[in-house]
């Protein structure tokens, strides 16, 4: 009885006869148990407990190290299925485009007759084959650029952050061409990648990278805008570039501390909040 008595047992396993004792609890654990630490055995519970309290490395902005850039992939895919879908239903382009208004004599549609949500839909439809100046080429060109600039962007935002950029970028194009253009016509995620190409400059600046790399990309950009003028929407591209910069300020130049992400959500509240209020002003004065 005195031998039996004596048989230790995993804590987790009590069936599993063990002699080795967790280093951290001190409890027995069987090897199934058994986690190799610095010096002797954990158990699974003290290794998870140790992971909690070890802190994660995040970039300067507030994103874990490592950050796989999944968002970028899936705007990637919504983009080319909303393209798709065009193809087979040409009607869909129309009906979800950017238009703030239509001209006197035709039936009211756009922003400005109660349809918010062409602001943001229009940013995932692209012009089809045969259809304007780009056809195709309009979606390949957008998408490589987003392949390129937003995988860099989502690893140091992280992902609540970068969906955030991309889609105010998305909306301020879509704003400022309403108040500027309110009778013309667009699709395209530029405004959005336009947005995220501020916030790669922004970036740059703020982790003190070679800036003429940086710069050229930019350059590149503001030579886009330009030339955009006769042939897209200008308009919804400086509108993206001006969001996304504004945005990425706050998110670059917010205080590392607990303040940090108060200072960060509230840019991201109060920049929608002024553009939906513009919006909506022009919207009341090209109705009245």
């Amino acid at each position: 009885m005195a031998a039996e008595s004596a048989v230790t047992t995993c804590f987790r396993h009590p069936q599993v006869e063990s002699h080795v004792r967790c280093t951290r609890c001190d409890r027995y654990i069987c090897p199934s148990c058994m986690r190799e630490a610095a010096v002797g055995h954990q158990c699974v519970e003290c290794v998870k407990e140790g992971a909690r309290s070890v802190r994660q490395a995040r970039t300067v902005f507030g994103a874990p190290v490592g950050t796989v850039p999944l968002v970028t992939y899936v705007l990637i895919g919504l983009n080319v299925i909303a393209y798709l879908v065009e193809l087979a239903r040409p009607e869909f382009e129309y009906r979800f485009a950017m238009l703030g208004a239509t001209p006197a004599g035709h039936l009211p549609e756009g922003v400005a007759h109660g349809e918010w949500y062409r602001l943001l839909t229009g940013a995932f439809l692209h012009l089809t084959p045969g259809e304007g100046t780009f056809g195709i080429t309009h979606i390949l060109l957008n998408m490589v650029a987003l392949w390129n600039v937003g995988r860099v962007v989502e690893t140091q935002l992280g992902r609540i952050r970068y969906t955030a950029l991309y889609l105010l970028s998305a909306l301020g194009g879509s704003v400022l061409e309403l108040l500027l253009d309110p009778m013309s016509y667009s699709v395209g995620a530029s405004g959005a990648i336009f947005g995220l190409g501020a916030a790669y400059w922004v970036m740059g600046r703020r982790l003190g990278q070679d800036m003429r790399a940086v710069n050229r990309s930019m350059a590149g950009l503001l030579l886009w805008l330009v030339i955009s003028a006769g042939l897209t929407s200008w308009q919804g591209h400086l509108g993206g570039l001006l969001a996304g910069g504004v945005v990425t300020l706050a998110f670059a130049y917010a205080p590392r501390d607990a303040r940090r992400t108060l200072v960060q959500a509230g840019v991201c509240v109060a920049l929608p909040a002024l553009l939906l209020v513009l919006a909506w002003l022009k919207a009341t004065s090209l109705t009245a």
